[in-house]
C-alpha cells in the first residue's frame, strides 16, 4: 500500500479525516487482532472509563512503540509518511491506545477533540494527527466513531467533565449539529484494516455497544517534529522515530507474536491520561 495520495491529503484538510481503505491487509490485522485479544499484558494494563451514559469503555494506553507487533504497525512506513503527508514533514510517536470495546457493555465516548487534551501538555499548534486503524468491523449498531465534518475549522474547544471523560462544551456542539448543510455528521463504518486519519480538531464520538460483536481498534497518535511540546508531561516530546519497511510487520508477527514485553505502558494509578482528564477521552 502506498503513502496517502494527495486527494487524501486534501480532503484531510478540508474535511477533517480521510479514510483509506484497506491500508492493511487481512493477513496483518489478522496479525493484529490475534495478538491483542491474545495479549495478557495489554488486558492486564487495560482499565475503564465510566461515560456518563451507564457504560464502560475499556483501553490500554502506550507511550513509546517498541519492536513487537503494535510498534510495527506504528513505525511502519506507510503509516509514518501517511501522517509526515498530512502535518508537512518529520512526525514523531505521541502515544497509541488499543480500544476494547466489548460486545453489549463497551461504552460510548463523549463528543471531544484530541487537542482539546493535547494543548494542556504543552503542545503549541494543533500540528498532530491520529490513525484509527479497525481491528473488528466498525458499525452503527456496535458504536462506530462518528464524526462531524469541518468542525475542525472551528479551533480548540473548550472542554468540561463527563462522567470520567472530559467532553467538548456542549453548547457549541449542538450548535454544530442544527448546521448539517455545514457541519455533516458522519457515522465512520469501517471493515478490518481501514484506517482514518484524523485532525486534532475534529469533533467525534462513539456510541455505546449494544450489539453482539466487539469493537477493537488500535489508534496512533503523533506529533510533528516541529511542534515539540515547550514543557515535560505523560507524553513524550520530541524522539526520533525509528521507521520500519512494511513488510515488518509480518516478519515480526509471525516471530514475536503477542509479545508486548517492549511496551512503555502507562498505568490508571500513575498517569494523568490514564485517569481520564487528559486524552482518554480520545476516539472510540
Amino acid at each position: 500500500m502506498p503513502p496517502l495520495s494527495a486527494d487524501h491529503a486534501r480532503q484531510y484538510h478540508a474535511d477533517g479525516y480521510t479514510l483509506v481503505r484497506g491500508f492493511f491487509d487481512a493477513e496483518e490485522v489478522d496479525l493484529l487482532k490475534r495478538s491483542a485479544k491474545e495479549d495478557h499484558e495489554l488486558d492486564r494494563r487495560s482499565f475503564g472509563r465510566a461515560d456518563g451514559e451507564g457504560g464502560v469503555v475499556r483501553l490500554s494506553l502506550w507511550n513509546h512503540p517498541g519492536d513487537g507487533i503494535y510498534g510495527m504497525f506504528a513505525r511502519c512506513e506507510r503509516m509514518v509518511k501517511g501522517c509526515e503527508a498530512v502535518l508537512g514533514g518529520e512526525v514523531y510517536h505521541y502515544h497509541s491506545k488499543m480500544i476494547l470495546k466489548d460486545a453489549k457493555v463497551g461504552g460510548a465516548w463523549a463528543w471531544h477533540q484530541d487537542y482539546g487534551y493535547w494543548y494542556q501538555n504543552g503542545v503549541l499548534e494543533p500540528l498532530l494527527t491520529s490513525v484509527f486503524v479497525a481491528v473488528d468491523p466498525c458499525t452503527r449498531e456496535n458504536g462506530c466513531l462518528q464524526v462531524i465534518e469541518n468542525s475542525h475549522h472551528c479551533g480548540r474547544i473548550n472542554h468540561v467533565l463527563t462522567g470520567d471523560q472530559a467532553g467538548a462544551d456542549r453548547e457549541r456542539v449542538d450548535e454544530l449539529l442544527k448546521r448539517p448543510d455545514r457541519f455533516p455528521l458522519v457515522y465512520v463504518e469501517m471493515a478490518p484494516g481501514d484506517a482514518l486519519f484524523f485532525h486534532p480538531n475534529l469533533l467525534h464520538r462513539s456510541d455505546q455497544n449494544r450489539s453482539d460483536n466487539p469493537r477493537w481498534a488500535m489508534i496512533c497518535c503523533y506529533n510533528a517534529a516541529r511542534n515539540d511540546p515547550y514543557k515535560d508531561s505523560h507524553h513524550p516530546r520530541y524522539t526520533p522515530l525509528k521507521v520500519v519497511a512494511d513488510g515488518s510487520i509480518k516478519a515480526v508477527g509471525v516471530k514475536r507474536f503477542a509479545d508486548s514485553g517492549d511496551v512503555a505502558w502507562l498505568e490508571d494509578q500513575r498517569d494523568s491520561s490514564a485517569r481520564g482528564l487528559a486524552e482518554t477521552a480520545d476516539p472510540a
